[in-house]
């Protein structure tokens, strides 16, 4: 699949995600985001979680009820220890070889990660490796249609920006089913702080008055098991793949 044609900067810093979120447009960023991940969170049993990126900021929300949460930040990017005041659970990779057996986790969250991947094929087939039968990946990205793809000074202005009908087929390349969709950052990425104040009201208007234009798309996909073995991983020959035997105890959503 050929994906969308990527802007010059193809790179994000650790340091630069980190000064983004802690500014007063990034928390009004990162609370429009887990409002719109929010409903698509149904629990699963014991989770396995993995963030890939900056997923940080969500996975404080998230982490907590999950039997075991890990950050993983490309090599490219930088990593910065998380969780604060705790012991790391932080490791630096090359995210197109994840260091996590085959069936290991049962949800992994992309952030600030698919629009910098040198090739998404191969980044999404290892997300595909990791993940328990059942499992979930769910991924945000910049809306190429969207107003903060035209802004320099959010991590969102950066990389591939993806259509959500262009993500959707990368996934079911990839071997996954899209099941839920939507979109998050409504309200333009204002760089005077006295117009954040409008940034909610704006974002609960513009999620019903111009969804197309949001700032980023997020789409929740499940693992398919039984379509053969995603074409990427087949040419790797140390990485042969069977269907996983044993299934962890997580791999469901609870009923």
């Amino acid at each position: 699949m050929s994906g969308p044609t990527a802007p010059l900067n193809l790179n994000a810093d650790i340091l630069e995600l980190r000064e983004f979120y802690d500014s007063r447009l990034g928390v009004a960023a990162e609370r429009a985001i887990t409002a719109a991940l929010t409903p698509l969170w149904h629990p699963i049993r014991e989770e396995r979680l993995v963030g890939i990126g900056y997923a940080v900021p969500f996975l404080d929300r998230f982490g907590p009820d999950c039997e075991r949460a890990v950050a993983l930040m490309p090599a490219a990017q930088g990593a910065i220890p998380w969780p604060l005041g705790g012991p790391s659970q932080t490791a630096l990779v090359n995210i197109e070889e994840l260091p996590l057996g085959d069936a290991s986790v049962d949800r992994v969250l992309v952030v600030h990660a698919l629009e910098f991947a040198e090739s998404p094929p191969e980044f999404l087939s290892e997300i595909w490796r990791v993940l328990a039968p059942g499992g979930h990946v769910v991924v945000v990205v910049p809306n190429r249609r969207g107003v903060w793809t035209r802004f320099d000074h959010t991590p969102f202005g950066s990389g591939r920006p993806w259509s959500r009908g262009q993500l959707a087929r990368l996934l079911r390349e990839a071997l996954f089913t899209p099941v839920r969709a939507t979109e998050a950052l409504h309200f333009p990425p204002f760089r005077r702080r006295s117009l954040l104040g409008f940034a909610a009201g704006l974002e609960g208007f513009g999620r019903r008055a111009w969804p197309l234009f949001a700032g980023v798309t997020i789409v929740d996909a499940t693992k398919q098991v039984y379509r053969g073995i995603p074409v990427a991983n087949a040419r790797r020959e140390r990485r042969r793949l069977v269907r996983p035997v044993l299934v962890p105890q997580g791999a469901g959503y609870s009923r």
